[in-house]
């Protein structure tokens, strides 16, 4: 399906989903190799509607929001839970009857959705730093220099950089002391487990509050 009618069809299915959309461009490279619309229906089906909503915003409290975020990235934390290489008390036993198609289609959906937003927080002048050039005494590289400096993310060398901007606070606090508790450990090369690793709690507060705002 050519890439002009897919946005088409989307714009039918939700116009309300485009109001304030990234580019196309920004779209089509976050999107990657599914059918967003093939996604929609799918995502129904099988109840990840169920806790983001059509719009892929967070309905509950722990919950990601999903819009906007890099399919690449989507596509392996599902993976990881088939596979159970992420833990959760819920979603592997959702992704495990999820067939290859249906993971990239259903990822393809998400990203497909007008950018993740919160509502800007005051930034800590230390944590600001740690974002954008991190700690060389501690080994701890700049957030940004993974994730950009506006928190977007990307897909470079392979590797999916997931959005964090915008993402809820409390999701992310609990994902950043499930890295440094070893609670999670299944980003590429333990990358997340070394830096959270060297964060205080204190600091792991003040980044979740940063990077929600962006």
């Amino acid at each position: 399906m050519g890439m002009r009618l897919v946005f088409g069809l989307l714009a039918l299915m939700a116009p309300a989903v485009w109001a304030d959309a990234d580019s196309e461009d920004d779209i089509k490279r976050r999107i990657g190799p599914g059918n967003p619309v093939a996604g929609k229906a799918k995502s129904e089906t099988e109840l990840s509607q169920g806790c983001q909503g059509e719009a892929g915003l967070s309905q509950a409290v722990g919950v990601p929001n999903l819009a906007g975020q890099q399919a690449a990235y989507l596509a392996k934390q599902l993976r990881d839970f088939r596979s159970q290489d992420r833990r959760h008390r819920i979603m592997p036993a959702m992704a495990e009857g999820l067939a290859a198609a249906d993971i990239d289609d259903i990822a393809a959906y998400f990203a497909s959705l007008p950018s993740m937003r919160s509502d800007a927080t005051p930034a800590d002048p230390a944590i600001r730093e740690i974002f954008l050039y991190g700690d060389g005494e501690r080994g701890l590289n700049a957030c940004g220099s993974c994730h950009e400096l506006d928190g977007k993310g990307r897909l470079a060398n392979g590797i999916a950089y997931p959005r964090i901007g915008g993402q809820t606070r409390g999701y992310l606090q609990v994902q950043l002391l499930n890295w440094k508790t070893g609670n999670r450990s299944n980003s590429p090369q333990g990358v997340m487990s070394k830096a959270a690793s060297v964060l205080t709690e204190a600091e792991i507060s003040g980044l979740a509050s940063y990077l929600s705002g962006l």
